[in-house]
């Protein structure tokens, strides 16, 4: 079985005899990386250093004056357009050009005020047209004309921290994903400071200490998740306020909860006004040129890594969303489409000639060592997750170890195995060893975060794991008085999956927002071919509070599972080990970070005796998926205690074993002691205090 063990020491590729014919070409890659570090700091200063244009670039008030600057290279000329000049070039407003493609303008402090609107009006040779600065912080769009501008964002009181020295703990990250303007009830787009007051309490609620936010980066298409970006920068003003979302994050960090954000550098949107697409009139300015700089499959552009200013945008822009928000890191999206001239689409990477052929970009790729040095020099402590199917080895190798420098990739197959599952084998026939090598088939030399489901699963179009196993019933039968078979068999099995799915995750564990307690119903935003609706853009969470549905079971579960991992950091500890495996009875028996968990996939036997090799001691139910307040029958009195017996036929386990009552579709987690309890978000603020005072 796949055993997780991370590098302590050697380079990741030495470790696995397969990798050794494709030394050379990664000790190349390696090279490559080390040589365009050496290449954008000509070796005086440090590339964090490097990766700070957004302090130079942008509107920027000094005490005597307003500065602007724009790189812009195939322009001929640029004007600052607004209110303040009758959205018309004027010679005051007027940009000089600078060496090597910069253009800047220079204004007295009454020439702006925060709050103005505006734009640059750009000639280049054969051309002209208003456009976005690149580094704009701030982009609103009017109502009625549905026109974006960017806007001068300079309060006049800025936001004051009240946990600024924040630093995320060590401890596995727990993830709660989701989405500002989708995560309330009412039909419309939800605000940073509504999921502050509304949506944050549920999330300290359950258990969860990390929030990953999506869609935060300002995209002009609502109904693109976020993954359409136009201005990397701003945060989208369709959320509120710059001063809001820090609000929001400040607020999560005095509870103790991490926040990072999906950062989308792998594409770009198409639109020239308000994207990067011919910004200074080129169509190569920050994307390559030619079919190369088009994703045919998003609809998008594709950047050009090899080019320094590029890598100068990109890198800044990882550390302005550290610096100015206090982001605690980032989920990198579209890596594969990313690191693959073919974007890895209709791939099956089923060798690894597929990671080291001529298909990948080895720009791209130096791309990604770079933004990690980057996060981890100016925040060490932050995380960064790689979202890449392919699987490509060393992305979340440690730097230490020559690797990229990921924290953790997300293990994508485990959600798509669970669909093919459900969909194509009956639970009866679910094989125990297949279930268990599919959840632990990782390399040992990454940490990887895994999940049941994502967002990506509930899309319009797909269904969520709830709704594939109870289909329709769930829309007349959730209700807690009359039994329903097809609900029985759904609530049951999405407790398990969703249990076994974190106990043998290598090193993290993600939820996309409201799939804990099963919501019903799929993603789609506003479009024209749903009449502009927001019905599929929210959260029922009323389903969730009502105690005469269902959906409270699998929410206090979910609940108690995700404090359970916390409290005894299931995740930090190794494994999981396989204590026993029985096909014919559908049972699987895992021992992690001293805990027993036992699954009974059986859909209609239960054991009374079941035998299972164990560590010696005393043992209470530390969790039952069967309980009432889970949804269940209540077949396990939850004082029962279960006592090892010598067996010195039992291999592995020191000779002891347990007789376990295992009820059908259930899963139990046993334990030795007392039971430990989860440390609250009041808990962790009273400890900042005291470490405040004693500082």
């Amino acid at each position: 079985m796949p055993r997780q063990r991370i590098l302590a020491a050697g380079t990741w590729y030495t470790h696995d005899a397969a990798l050794r014919p494709f030394e050379p070409i990664v000790r190349r890659r390696i090279h490559k990386y080390q040589e365009t570090r050496t290449r954008l700091t000509g070796g005086k200063i440090t590339l964090a250093d490097f990766a700070s244009g957004h302090e130079y670039f942008g509107v920027h008030r000094d005490r005597n004056e307003w500065v602007i600057r724009e790189w812009a290279p195939n322009a001929t000329a640029i004007s600052l357009i607004g209110p303040f000049s009758g959205w018309k070039v004027s010679p005051e407003f007027t940009f000089s050009q600078q060496p090597n493609g910069v253009w800047e303008l220079r204004l007295s402090p009454g020439a702006l005020q925060h709050g103005d609107l505006f734009k640059l009006y750009v000639t280049w040779p054969s051309g002209c047209g208003e456009r976005i600065p690149a580094f704009t912080r701030r982009v609103v769009q009017d109502e009625e004309t549905k026109i974006f501008s960017a806007q001068v964002w300079a309060p006049h009181h800025p936001y004051v921290w009240q946990c600024p020295g924040f630093r995320r703990p060590a401890h596995a990250p727990h993830i709660y994903e989701a989405h500002i303007g989708m995560a309330q009830e009412d039909p419309r787009i939800g605000s940073y400071l509504e999921f502050k007051e509304k949506v944050l309490p549920r999330v300290i609620d359950a258990g969860y200490n990390t929030l990953q936010l999506m869609a935060i980066q300002e995209h002009p298409y609502y109904g693109s998740f976020g993954y359409h970006v136009s201005n990397y920068f701003a945060a989208s003003s369709r959320f509120g306020t710059p001063e809001e979302l820090k609000a929001l994050i400040d607020s999560c960090h005095c509870a103790g909860i991490s926040v990072i954000m999906d950062l989308v550098h792998s594409h770009s949107v198409k639109n020239e006004v308000e994207g990067l697409s011919r910004l200074d009139g080129t169509l190569y300015q920050y994307f390559h040129e030619g079919p190369r700089g088009n994703h045919a499959a998003w609809d998008s552009r594709c950047f050009d890594y090899g080019k320094t200013e590029v890598l100068h945008f990109l890198l800044s822009n990882c550390r302005y969303w550290l610096d100015e928000f206090h982001f605690d890191g980032f989920r990198f999206d579209g890596v594969t489409s990313l690191l693959y001239l073919d974007h890895g689409l209709g791939k099956r990477f089923e060798s690894y000639d597929d990671y080291f052929s001529e298909n990948v970009d080895e720009d791209a790729l130096a791309y990604l060592f770079l933004a990690n040095e980057v996060v981890h020099s100016v925040r060490p402590d932050a995380v960064t997750i790689a979202e890449d199917m392919s699987g490509m080895p060393g992305l979340s190798a440690p730097a230490v170890a020559e690797g990229v420098g990921f924290d953790y990739r997300l293990a994508m197959g485990i959600p798509d195995y669970w669909i093919k599952l459900i969909k194509e084998v009956p639970d009866e026939h679910w094989h125990m060893g297949n279930l268990f090598y599919e959840l632990t088939n990782r390399r040992c030399d990454e940490k990887t975060i895994s999940y049941a489901e994502s967002h990506d699963q509930a899309l319009v179009g797909d269904q969520t794991l709830v709704f594939r196993l109870i289909e329709r019933d769930m829309y007349n039968h959730m209700n807690v008085f009359a039994s329903n078979i097809r609900v029985d068999r759904g609530i049951a099995l999405h407790k398990m999956i969703r249990l076994v799915t974190l106990v043998t995750a290598g090193n993290g564990y993600l939820n996309f927002m409201g799939n804990e307690f099963g919501h019903p119903e799929w993603i789609d935003f506003p479009r024209e071919g749903n009449s502009w609706s927001y019905h599929y853009a929210r959260r029922q969470w009323h389903l969730r509070d009502d105690r005469n549905l269902r959906y409270w079971f699998l929410a206090e579960f979910d609940k108690a599972m995700v404090n359970l991992s916390t409290s005894h950091q299931i995740l930090d500890h190794p494994g999981p080990r396989l204590l026993c495996e029985h096909l014919k009875h559908q049972i699987l028996a895992v021992e992690r970070a001293g805990l027993l968990f036992l699954f009974n996939f059986n859909p209609s036997t239960s054991f009374p005796d079941f035998v299972v090799p164990a560590p010696p001691g005393k043992y209470t139910v530390f969790l039952d998926s069967d309980r009432t307040t889970y949804g269940g029958f209540d077949r396990i009195a939850p004082a029962t205690e279960f006592f090892t017996v010598s067996q010195s036929t039992t291999a592995g386990t020191g000779g002891h074993s347990l007789k376990v009552y295992l009820p059908a579709r259930t899963a139990l987690v046993l334990g030795i002691g007392k039971q430990k309890q989860a440390v609250r978000s009041s808990d962790y603020r009273e400890q900042s205090i005291a470490r405040k005072d004693n500082a």
